[in-house]
This record gives structure tokens, sequence and C-alpha cells, in this order.
């Protein structure tokens, strides 16, 4: 087959009858192209094995599910391109059936809580607070399999300063910022929490309710890869709160969960060292909480200036791009 050299402003009526079926499958190749954009070689065979990511057939798996949407007019479906659909696909393997529940409840459940993403962006009084405190901190270096790696350090937590709804938000906004690239959409996320120092007085005000809310935002409305949940140093009263949670975590999310308490060896067995900072025993520096924050914010993040990026407008593939070897030499505090 002869192909057609095929520009996207010329439109296929001025073409000879013979070549139109050339034309729209020409098309048909650059969007898929377009969409695979940035991939790594490695990483696309990855989609291929484990996602069931078909390049041939990418179009017509985003058109079936954008398909889907007429079945539920109780929802404002606010974003329904190419990229944006993808992105579910590759958290659902490409089941269409699961990937538009997914796709339904992320926006089902921003309609439920219309609060928390009113003024959902950086420069939000308590979303930048959250973030300027570390929720969440974010790894430059990936593990071992490409994922990032976001942490928490519980005991930062200051409730006089910080709603953990206000959290929440910020691991929210944190995370659709990531999810942009399609590596990370492919490779996932590892989540680690430190309980250190983690009082029971904090504990207390980690009710069911609000716990229920992070768990649908997070397990249940949110097109990431979560490939693991590590708690360490953990005192017994979170071992009562997950107690609590584990009816409204799914059985593969209650499978990706591990309590290391203070034995960093067993932490060292799914994560790599080389891959964490010296909190956890790894070989990278001290993390600095502040990194994040600056690659939202910008880099005069402590500075009154009212910031006025949103997420859509933060385009942070510089900062994600940085060479995973590439590591500070500055000691830089928690």
């Amino acid at each position: 087959m002869r192909f057609v050299s095929w520009k996207p402003n010329i439109p296929p009526e001025v073409l000879p009858v013979s070549e139109k079926s050339e034309f729209l499958w020409n098309s048909m190749r650059y969007t898929m192209t377009h969409l695979q954009a940035g991939l790594s070689s490695e990483t696309t065979e990855k989609a291929r094995l484990e996602l069931n990511e078909n390049p041939d057939t990418l179009h017509q798996d985003i058109q079936q599910v954008r398909d889907m949407i007429i079945t539920r007019p109780d929802i404002g479906f606010l974003r329904t391109d190419d990229d944006f659909i993808l992105r579910f696909l590759r958290a659902r393997k490409f089941n269409q059936i699961e990937t538009f529940k997914l796709l339904a409840q992320y926006f089902q459940y921003r309609q439920q809580n219309l609060d928390m993403f009113q003024n959902f962006k950086a420069d939000d009084p308590g979303i930048k607070r959250a973030l300027m405190d570390g929720f969440p901190g974010v790894l430059e270096t990936p593990d071992q399999y490409g994922r990032k790696i976001l942490i928490l350090f519980a005991s930062n937590w200051d409730q006089s300063r910080n709603s953990f709804t206000d959290i929440l938000r910020a691991i929210l906004l944190s995370l659709e910022v990531l999810i942009e690239d399609p590596e990370l959409q492919i490779n996932g996320f590892i989540l680690i929490i430190d309980w250190s120092n983690f009082s029971f007085k904090q504990a207390s005000k980690l009710t069911p309710t609000i716990l229920k809310l992070a768990i649908e935002g997070l397990q249940d409305s949110f097109p990431a890869r979560f490939g693991g949940i590590h708690f360490v140093n953990q005192p017994w009263y979170i071992h009562a709160l997950y107690t609590i949670i584990k009816p409204f975590l799914k059985d593969k999310t209650r499978k990706r969960i591990f309590l290391h308490g203070n034995n960093l060896n067993s932490l060292h067995q799914l994560i790599f060292p080389e891959c964490l900072p010296s909190e956890f025993g790894g070989t990278l520096p001290p993390y600095d909480m502040g990194m994040w924050a600056r690659t939202l914010l910008g880099p005069d993040y402590n500075d009154e200036t009212e910031y006025t990026h949103t997420y859509d407008a933060l385009h942070v593939k510089e900062a994600l791009g940085i060479s995973d070897k590439d590591c500070s030499d500055k000691p830089m505090k928690r």
C-alpha cells in the first residue's frame, strides 16, 4: 500500500476517492502515535504486556469508553479528550467497562464534594500550607520499577494549621499534576507513610468519615496505579485504625498495604535503598520536604505573592524529567 503523505491541515474531501481511505488510516495512525508520544520503548512494551495496551486499537478503545457517557446523564463529564480517557484505560488495564466506571466515579466524587474542588489549585491557602508542610513529599528518584514515590511524615501534621481535608486536596492536586506524565500512567506510584512520633491525640482526629473520604478519592476515583502503600514505624493505634478502614478497602488494595513497623529491611526488599532517602534507611540524602512545594509554587514559595497557576497550567515536566541518578549533594532537612 502506498501511504499518502498526510498533514493535519489537509481536508480529506479534496483528495481523490482512491486516496481517502489511505488518508483516514494515516490520520488514525497519527492520532495513535501522538497518544504514545514520549514513552520509552521499555514503557511501551510494559504497557502492552501488563496493561493490554494495543497502539493499533487505541482510538477504538477510547471511543468505546466515550460512547458510554450517554448512559450517565446525571454526571457532568467535564473532560473527555483522548489523552484524558487514555489515563483511565491504563488505570484499568484497558477493561472498557471498568474504565468507564472509574471515569464516572472520578467526576461523581467531584460533584459530591464540591467544597473540596473549589479553588482547586496550588495557591489556595489550605492547599498551599499543606504543600509547604510536606503533604505530600515527592521523591525525584523513582523506585526500581519506574514508580513515582510519594512520602508522608505523619507527625508533621499540625492540626491547628492544616485540616485533613486540605492535606487530601494537596495530595489529589499533586496526583493530577503527576498523572499528566504518560510514563507514570503506566508505571504508577508508591506511597510511604512514616508514623514516627505520630501521637495518639493526632490519631484521634482520623475519624472513619474522613478516612472513608480519602479512600474514595484515592482508591475509587482517581486513575492512578498504586503499586504499594507502605507503613513504617507505626504505633499500635495505627494498627487499630487500619482495622477500622479495612472494610472500605478493595481486596487488591489490602494486598498492597505493607505494615513494616521499624523493620526497614522488609521495606528494602520491596523498594531498593538506592531509591530512598536516609530517613528510610536509603542511600539518598535526607528529603527536603519543601521540594515538591517549590516545584508547584515556584522557587519563591515562601513569599506572600499570590500564585495564580492552576494544575491545568502547571507543566512540571522539567522537574519530572530530572535524571533519576541526579541527587543533591547537600544534606536537606525533612
